[in-house]
Formats: C-alpha cells, structure tokens, sequence
C-alpha cells in the first residue's frame, strides 16, 4: 500500500491483537496488574490512531471462568475507549445472523438503537476462554450481550464446519473478515483432511474482496496432527492473523505454496518463562486499501522486561569442573553474574520509558549435564527479591538428554519409569500427555480396560481446564453400570469369562460417544446443584502462587464449600491429577 494512499476515505484501519489473557497472575502482589495495563495502552492506541475497528485474535481472557475484578476491568477499560459519538465509516453486507450466531443479538454493536459505539470490536475465542458447559457460552459471550464487543468465529458443529466472513465495505475497498475460534487442533486437522471445512465466499465480484482470516490455533508443530499446516487454509486468503502462538512474529511472512501473507502478534504479556516470550511485543495497525494492504508494528511500552539466558556448565571448564574444590560456590557465583548482566540490561532499556513496570522477569536456564549438582535455588533468590518480578523461578536446572549407548545384544533395557513424572513443571505438556505418560509407565496389571487413556485424558483435561469437577467419577461410573448391563444382558458368570466379554465390548463401543455422554453428565449434575458459575475469587482464595508447585490433595467434596479446592481454573497441579490416576487404577 503506497504511504500517501494512507488514511483516507477508501482505507481501513484495522487494530490487530491476539492473546491478551486478561487476568494472568492477577493475585501476584507484583505481575498483577500487567495484563490490564497493555489491554488499557492497546485500547488507547486504537482510540489516538482512530481505527475504524478492533480485531482481536483469540485469549482475551486468561482463564475460561474470569474473576469479577477481571470482568469489571475488562468492562471498564472497553466502555471507556470503544463508546463514544465518533461515527463510523463502514458498513456491513453479510447477514448478521450467521455472523453472530451466540447471541440474541444477532447484529453489530455500533447498529444497536440502544447503545453509542465509537470503534467496535470483533473477536473470536480463543483455548483459554472458549465456549463450555450445556449452553456453549464463554466469557466473550457476556461481552457480546453487552454490546462491548462482536463474537464471530463460533462454530456450533463438530462434524463440518461453514465458516461465513462478515462482508464489509468502507467507500470502494470490500472486505471479507473470516474467523475460526479455538478447536482442539487434532479434531480440526481431521476436519482438513476430510475435507469438512468450508470457508465461503460471495458470488459477486469475488476478486474485488481483501480476505482476512482470523484463526486461534498451533502453528508451529507439537505432534502429527496436534497443529494446522498452513496449507490446510485457502488459497484465496490475502492476509491470516494468527493467534495461540506467544512469539511475537508481527511482520507478516508470504505463504510461498498459498501465496497469501501471515502475521503472528504474539501475546502482549508472558504467561511463561520460555524464549518465545522473550521476543519484544508488538500490536499491529493493519491497513487496507482495494486489494493492497501495509501493517505497522507498534511496540507496547507497559509490558514488563523479559530476559532470558542459558549456560551449559560444561563449557567453562577453564573455570571449575565438577571436582574442582566447592564448586556448588563457584557455579552459584557464575549464575549471580549472569543474573546481574540481565538486570543491568534491563535498567539501560528502561531509562526513559516510564510506562515500563520497574521490575523485570529474569530466567537463567542452567545445564548442569556431565556430574554438577545443582545449588539451592531459594537462598539464591533472596538475593534479588527486590530487583526481579519472580524471585522464587529465576533458575532453572536441566540436564541434557544422555545419548544411548549402544545396546545391541542386550536382553533388556532398564528405564527409571519415575522419571516420567516428575513433580517439576514442564512447559508446554498436556494434560493427555500426562495421562498416556502415566499409563505407559505402569505395570501391564493395571493397565486399562473398561477405560481408554483418550477417554481418560478427555476427562482430565475437562476436569483441570473447564472445572468440571465430576467429569472422572461419571466417566467411570457411567462405563461401569454400561459394562454391568452388558454382563447380565449376556449371563457371564465365571471370571475369565467377565474378562473376555469386557474386552469384546470395549472394542465394539463408540469411546467417544461414552465420553461425551459422562461429560454431559457432570455438566447436568453440576447444573442441578446450582454450580455454576463458581466465582473465581472464592474458588482461588485459598490457592497456591501460581509459579510454586502443588502439593497433592484429595478430590473436592460435593456442594460449595470453600476450603474444597486447593487450586482453581488452571492452577491445578500434578498432585491433584497423581491422586485421581490412582484412583482409575483402584476402579
């Protein structure tokens, strides 16, 4: 788009954001206020550069279940800088009953008689806040129906999906807005491949249209079909915004097999200690003119400093090697350096910024390979706790994979199955991947049976991530009173009989219908019980900092009762998930 075609009659302004997570470690006396303070500057840059709309990717808000402080911010901050009498300048073509298919109010906010919107908002969900429970609301869907802000991209179906752009027109420049909310990656990958998503267009004047698409998914691979390659999108596509991934890769890169652009915003707060966080953070004013586009990238000055480094102790063998006299001293002063280096950094970056916090996030990742012992982290951070935001993780030991030796002509091979859960955190695992680790680990004895670890793993992760607190225990109850009638239904009697008739209806049954049937249920149960929704500031007054690990306790007691959970939303940790599998090993 040439410079002097900007800003004029025919150009949209296009504020673009992804990942916000409203909400992260708002309890932190220190990190607490941080995602409310972008979201405020990211609100403020729309309303200074007057954009004619928002368009956010996915992870407004951190948690699906958000706190009232959240909400209230949220709200706050939304009312503030998106209503107002400025008019706006494009109108909409498509029909705004597909578009906004979640609400009883299915047209766009700035429309509404009742309400003075000066830049609309367009969102989809994202895996943090997308829809749950009976209903398929999400926290998004409160926005909606208060007229701050436009949910789209909300596919109803898990068999084929129609995705049908908002159809836009600003003077002579047509825009088509597509959006996908957040799906579990492996189910839209099968989608793909089948052929079951659809993304339409108009029939008129088709190449007169800019699409843009908006999508809240792996980008970069975890696993064979835990991703979207980015050939799966269409090819008419001119521009994709990408959501889910933290790394902030704003300027967009061309698609050589597509032929159309992606740009990656990244988050714009670091809800983990990993190098991909670390990149600096942008927002992007995208502006588009005919069939011509220009994004700008505009650094956010109230995110907190993030530095990260890595040392291999075994590279400073000139120094101390693991006989070398109090070497554990020597190494504790080579990580304070280190640690000191990243602050003095931090300092030169921050003069003269006075939006950026004062404190910043520091993580030194120390290889200990090769016979090192690691040093007591805690009495390391006492020396920084009043120049870091997160004394209690700056360090972080981890050794280097062995190589394996060759073992050819062995009989056997000995593997430390304790490894494999390990009470450490580790970025980035899933809670399924817990589970297959977990039951890959055990005796062929108790192995499953009635139970596939997919099924198991659904329930968890339901359990864990949507507080679906009786999701395991109907699994299992519904899986036994269905085997139980099946046994009678046959008159089996004898015990190896039991085993092979168990083992026949597990592979004639449809797991993942059952599972889906024992999730409703506990959705019903929860319903029934008056449940939901459990505020998240009761849910979270008794928990844990977030950064420390959780210590295992019992499953919550039915009802309400305060003290029953030790850690709300995502906070739970391995220990609650270690009692729960021993109890799948019981049944």
């Amino acid at each position: 788009l040439d410079p002097s075609d900007i800003d004029d009659e025919d150009t949209f302004k296009i504020l673009i954001a992804t990942d916000i997570h409203l909400g992260y470690l708002e309890k932190d006396a220190i990190r607490g206020n941080d995602s409310y303070n972008t979201l405020d500057e990211i609100l403020k840059c729309a309303k200074t550069n007057q954009v004619d709309f928002i368009l956010l990717g996915g992870d407004l808000f951190h948690d699906n279940k958000p706190s009232r402080r959240c909400l209230h911010n949220c709200i706050t901050m939304l009312r503030r800088y998106c209503m107002g009498d400025t008019p706006i300048h494009f109108n909409i073509l498509s029909d705004q009953n597909v578009n906004f298919n979640t609400t009883e109010f299915p047209w766009v906010n700035y429309q509404d008689e009742n309400l003075n919107i000066s830049i609309p908002a367009f969102s989809i969900h994202g895996n943090h806040d997308d829809p749950t429970g009976a209903e398929g609301l999400c926290a998004l869907d409160l926005l909606s129906a208060s007229g701050l802000v436009n949910h789209f991209g909300h596919s109803h179906s898990v068999e084929k999906i129609e995705i049908s752009p908002i159809l836009m027109q600003k003077g002579k420049t047509k825009l088509a807005l597509f959006g996908l909310g957040s799906i579990p990656d492996e189910r839209l990958y099968r989608m793909f491949v089948n052929n079951q998503v659809t993304m339409l267009r108009p029939k008129e004047d088709q190449d007169e249209w800019f699409n843009l698409f908006t999508i809240h998914q792996n980008r970069s691979k975890h696993g064979p079909t835990n991703y979207i390659p980015e050939q799966f999108l269409d090819d008419f596509i001119d521009l994709v915004v990408w959501g889910h991934e933290h790394e902030c890769l704003i300027a967009p890169t061309r698609n050589e097999q597509q032929l159309f652009y992606v740009t990656q915003p990244g988050s714009s707060v670091a809800t983990s200690l990993s190098p991909g966080e670390a990149t600096k953070k942008h927002i992007g004013l995208l502006r588009v003119k005919g069939r011509k586009m220009n994004l700008e990238k505009i650094p956010l000055k109230t995110v907190r400093q993030f530095f990260i480094q890595d040392v291999v102790l075994a590279d400073y063998q000139d120094q101390f090697t693991p006989d070398t006299p109090q070497v554990t001293k020597k190494v504790e002063d080579l990580c304070y350096a280190k640690v000191t280096e990243m602050l003095e950094e931090a300092e030169r970056e921050r003069l003269g910024c006075l939006l950026t916090p004062e404190k910043p996030l520091i993580r030194l990742r120390v290889d200990y390979s090769g016979g090192f012992e690691a040093f007591n982290t805690s009495r390391f951070s006492q020396k920084f706790v009043e120049r870091v935001a997160n004394p209690k993780d700056i360090i972080h030991f981890l050794r280097r994979r062995e190589q394996k030796e060759d073992i050819k002509g062995q009989t056997e091979v000995n593997v430390d199955y304790g490894k494999l859960l390990k009470t450490t955190a580790v970025e980035g695992l899933r809670v399924e991947d817990l589970v297959k680790q977990y039951f890959e680990a055990t005796e062929q004895t108790v192995q499953l049976s009635l139970l596939t670890e997919k099924g198991m793993g659904k329930a968890i992760q339901e359990f864990v991530d949507k507080d679906e607190k009786d999701a395991i225990e109907e699994l299992i109850t519904y899986q036994l009173e269905k085997t139980q009638r099946h046994l009678q239904a046959r008159g089996v009697t004898t015990e190896q009989d039991i085993d092979a008739e168990v083992r026949a209806a597990a592979c004639m049954g449809n797991r993942a219908e059952e599972v889906n049937v024992a999730i409703n249920r506990a959705k019903a149960l929860r319903l029934e019980r008056g449940d939901e929704p459990v505020d998240a500031d009761l849910s979270r007054e008794l928990a844990l900092d977030s950064d420390e690990d959780s210590v295992p306790f019992p499953p919550p007691a039915r009802g309400r009762g305060r003290g029953g959970r030790g850690r709300g939303g995502r906070g739970r940790g391995r220990g609650e998930l270690s009692y729960y599998l021993s109890q799948i090993k019981a049944h």
